[in-house]
């Protein structure tokens, strides 16, 4: 099995973590036919060691029936997109595809060819280009500031920490107080359209914001539900 001994300093690849050569091999092969660079590991430890000499562009882990905390150590160092792949026969329970999404894995897929992964995955890195910079880089709502350049947040003086996925959703927020975003509005802006996401996994991510953020999250006066319709920040 490869190892990351044989890849540090590549940039801009796909980072796979696959523990059975043979898949690892098809699915390196398949990228390296459609123009992907790859790079191989099968330990989690070699997963988070090229983390910290590389920057890839996305990254694939082969799904556990029990994910360890390496995923969470992933998210907290990198805010490219991150899919799950279910290997095997048996689909992903949904209470075990919500998991992942707590841990901030951005898309569960169930096994596919190789082909069809590659598509996803140019799809992916397609709708994750980043836009020409224009917005102001400081906000501020009520008692809430945020810093992009700093990626902080401080509630009524406090600091707290957010997940990417926290800040971005917290981004949209702040940016048009008051205003109600639907949740599929919502999953589009954050993680990009066409994602296969279900709702809940925003719901998930709203929980625990209100738990950072708010005074009493059993009734938030902050990011409040409007029943039927979605979310909205109010100040």
């Amino acid at each position: 099995m490869l190892t990351s001994s044989s890849i540090t300093g590549r940039q801009g690849a796909i980072l796979l973590f696959v523990r059975a050569e043979l898949l690892a091999r098809s699915l390196e092969k398949a990228f390296a036919s459609n123009g992907f660079q790859t790079m191989v590991v099968a330990t989690e430890a070699a997963l988070l060691t090229t983390m910290k000499e590389t920057t890839p562009s996305l990254i694939i882990v082969e799904r556990q029936q029990e994910q360890s905390p390496y995923i969470r150590q992933l998210r907290m160092s990198t805010t490219v997109p991150i899919v799950s792949l279910v290997v095997g026969e048996q689909p992903c329970p949904d209470d075990e595809c919500l998991k992942d999404y707590e841990q901030e894995v951005d898309l569960v897929v169930a096994s596919q060819t190789p082909r069809e992964l590659v598509a996803r995955v140019r799809a992916i890195l397609r709708r994750c280009v980043p836009p020409v910079e224009l917005a102001p880089r400081h906000y501020r709502a009520g008692n809430i500031r945020m810093d992009l350049d700093r990626h902080e947040v401080t509630v009524a003086g406090h600091a707290i920490e957010l997940t990417p996925k926290e800040f971005k959703i917290l981004q949209q927020f702040i940016e048009a107080p008051g205003r109600v975003f639907s949740r599929q509005e919502m999953l589009n802006r954050v993680w990009g359209e066409g994602y296969a996401l279900e709702e809940h996994a925003l719901d998930v991510h709203i929980h625990s914001l209100r738990q950072k953020m708010e005074i009493n999250p059993a009734e938030p006066g902050l990011i409040v539900t409007v029943r039927g319709v979605g979310y909205k920040l109010r100040v």
